[in-house]
């Protein structure tokens, strides 16, 4: 990361022509288990990632706010009387392209369910860097909502927990944004602790953290970037969304939080076919969570426990997500596939979905063998070449 922070200084000093006040940064995350779950207040079980997005910030005299980033070309500003002042709706109308992450969160920081008196603070430079790979699935868009929470709450002396922090990520993600997105990312991006992962009630926001422990069982976990990219923004993500409110809604409860895999069967003769699987893999999956949580739990060995017994709840949660919630590609299924095929302990599509990327459950004596397969997969197949790299478990959002 000290090439980002390098990075962010030399940045912030040619746009702004000084050099920034201070530098937080925030991770990517890793979802172990637990797709689409979070906004059915279910359970999820990430982790943050050895990757992370650098914000530097400059305090202004007056009351505007300048962003600028390697992204892109474009500095962008707005007042943060003109930014405050926005409706819901106008917020998501005027608040548009990259931009919109960092003041998206700037703007919901002046909603009155987070405090919402912005009346008196600095105007602000910011500039960004990160690398976190984008539209793979590991949450570039929450690595940037979280250090930008983290620091404008530093800076404008807000004094927010991380908790809220997370929600207001996530609704600049939401509303500014437009994806309708959980909590998760942002939770995981601003909780996260080394060697552990941040499994998250995604209805009473408790969380904890459980050690992972796999440095000790000599495993790590490969990322394979497909290089299919994927937005929230787009109609798959909320079409599933909508889909499981209808479940919700047919089935009498709340949310698919309050169905468990008993209720199934009934679910099967309420619901179409498709809202059915869209049901099944949500309730399915957020048993998996739990399943997972507690074998991590165990005492580190193949049959009482550890990491080395999460394989096949991996696997079924692949196998869940492409055939119920149909939100895998090929790439991503020959990704598994592979991986499982050449020595992986279990592996499973990450993210959201429609692209992205994959991870797999790797001894890593196995770490070689298992990157060449892959790539030579994909080749046999035709595909673009992945991108393959090995992730660990990481500390979240901090002041640098």
């Amino acid at each position: 990361m000290t090439d980002i922070r390098d990075d962010v200084t030399v940045g912030f000093t040619a746009v702004f022509g000084h050099e920034p006040d201070g530098l937080w940064s925030a991770p990517g995350r890793v979802n172990l288990i637990g797709e689409h779950t979070d906004y059915n207040l279910g359970f999820v079980l990430p982790f943050a990632i050895d990757r992370r997005t650098v914000v530097g910030v400059g305090l202004r005299d007056d009351r505007m706010l300048r962003v600028a980033s390697t992204f892109a070309d474009e500095l962008v500003e707005i007042s943060l009387d003109a930014l405050v002042g926005l409706s819901n709706d106008d917020a998501g109308r005027e608040l548009s392209g990259w931009s919109a992450y960092v003041l998206g969160v700037a703007w919901a920081l002046g909603l009155d369910e987070f405090g919402g008196d912005l009346a008196a603070v600095p105007g602000l430079d910011l500039f960004i860097d990160s690398d976190v790979p984008v539209g793979a699935g590991l949450s570039s868009s929450a690595a940037i909502e979280s250090a930008v929470a983290l620091a404008l709450n530093d800076v404008w002396q807000l004094g927010l927990d991380r908790p809220t922090l997370a929600r207001v990520g996530q609704r600049a993600e939401n509303i500014a944004v437009g994806a309708p997105t959980g909590i998760m990312d942002q939770s995981a991006s601003l909780l996260g602790v080394r060697d552990h992962a941040v499994f998250l009630d995604c209805r009473s926001l408790e969380a904890q953290v459980v050690p992972l422990g796999l440095d000790e069982a000599g495993l790590v976990v490969l990322v394979i970037d497909t290089g299919v990219k994927h937005s929230h923004a787009t109609g798959g993500y909320g079409e599933r969304r909508a889909a499981c409110e209808r479940g919700a809604a047919a089935m009498g409860v709340e949310s698919l939080r309050d169905v468990t895999v008993a209720d199934l069967p009934r679910a099967r003769e309420l619901l179409d076919d498709v809202t059915y699987r869209r049901v099944a893999h949500v309730v399915t999956e957020n048993q998996r969570v739990l399943d997972t949580v507690d074998t991590l739990r165990g005492d580190g060995t193949e049959t009482a426990g550890g990491p080395l017994a999460i394989g096949e709840l991996l696997d079924a949660s692949h196998r869940s997500m492409r055939d119920d919630f149909e939100i895998s590609v090929p790439e991503l299924d020959l990704a598994v596939e592979t991986a499982v095929g050449a020595g992986a302990i279990g592996a499973r599509m990450t993210g959201g979905g429609f692209g992205g990327a994959a991870i797999a459950l790797v001894k890593l004596d196995d770490l070689s063998r298992v990157q060449v397969a892959v790539d030579n997969a994909f080749s046999e197949h035709g595909f673009a070449a992945p991108d393959t790299f090995v992730v660990r478990a990481s500390d979240g959002a901090a002041r640098n």
